[in-house]
């Protein structure tokens, strides 16, 4: 008996736990538009660089961007930590200062963005998904830097992290912000630095329970998963998925009504 109890309580616990905040009335604009990942990159135009940016402007495509905090307390746009994959040098970004960046070069020979210059570039004409990139200790630093840059921006935009503590700190001190729980499957992810419980729970999008999110962006590979599914069908909240890599892809994502980050090809 105790033991189907239990089982009935924590069932209605995880049920509760996957809720949102239900309907900000920007989500609706958010909505109206396809994510070029890291900007409308390519062989001319390395990613989250400001010519993908400038090319996903110009064709009018929303962008999805990462955001870093560097050592001196500004705000640069690059995906990884470690420098090497973008710029073939070694070293983190969040060990460098602005007046550093220009010496680390992208693939095409511009510098690695600085964040203000980027919201510069776009000046509020296309949507905006802003990845907050934390490190263990910066969660709070990162994303309280992040919302500051966009003090004025007139453009309609979120803010997304995988860290469930950049979404906490946007719940308890940025309430109006747009915010969003990223996610996947991290039972197939053997590399992914979490512990096997922290696996699971993300998975599970338990974190939910202490972000309350607007939206959850879920890998499309994983979008099968029942509770990304449970998000979506007993607490209606809506879904970002990512990172689509072909038309087939997009007519999935879109015809089952989710929000598409694409990248290789053109919607």
């Amino acid at each position: 008996m105790w033991f189907i109890i239990v089982i009935f309580a924590l069932t209605l616990f995880y049920l509760f736990a996957l809720h949102g905040r239900m309907g900000h009335s920007r989500m609706r604009r958010l909505r109206k538009f396809s994510y070029a990942h890291r900007g409308l990159h390519g062989e001319s135009a390395p990613e989250n660089s400001m010519a993908a940016f400038r090319a996903a402007r110009d064709a009018g495509y929303g962008v999805e961007l990462d955001v870093h905090l560097l050592k001196d307390g500004t705000l640069a746009v690059i995906h990884d930590y470690s420098l090497l994959r973008t710029t073939g040098t070694d070293g983190k970004i969040e060990d460098l200062t602005a007046a550093e960046l220009p010496n680390f070069r992208l693939a095409n020979g511009e510098p690695i963005p600085l964040f203000r210059d980027v919201l510069a570039l776009f000046a509020g004409q296309v949507p905006l998904i802003i990845e907050l990139k934390s490190t263990v200790e910066n969660f709070a630093a990162l994303t309280d830097a992040a919302v500051a840059a966009m003090e004025g921006y007139g453009g309609i935009w979120c803010m997304e992290s995988f860290d469930p503590r950049c979404v906490r700190q946007l719940k308890k001190h940025h309430p109006q912000v747009i915010r969003g729980q990223l996610s996947e499957n991290f039972l197939k992810s053997p590399e992914t630095p979490l512990s096997l419980p922290m696996k699971l729970a993300m998975a599970l999008l338990l974190p939910n329970f202490l972000t309350s999110p607007d939206f959850v962006a879920y890998k499309f590979a994983d979008r099968r998963m029942f509770s990304l599914w449970l998000c979506r069908r007993l607490w209606r909240i809506p879904t970002i998925t990512w990172t689509l890599k072909s038309g087939e892809e997009f007519d999935l994502a879109t015809e089952d009504g989710q929000i598409p980050i694409f990248e290789g090809f053109l919607p």
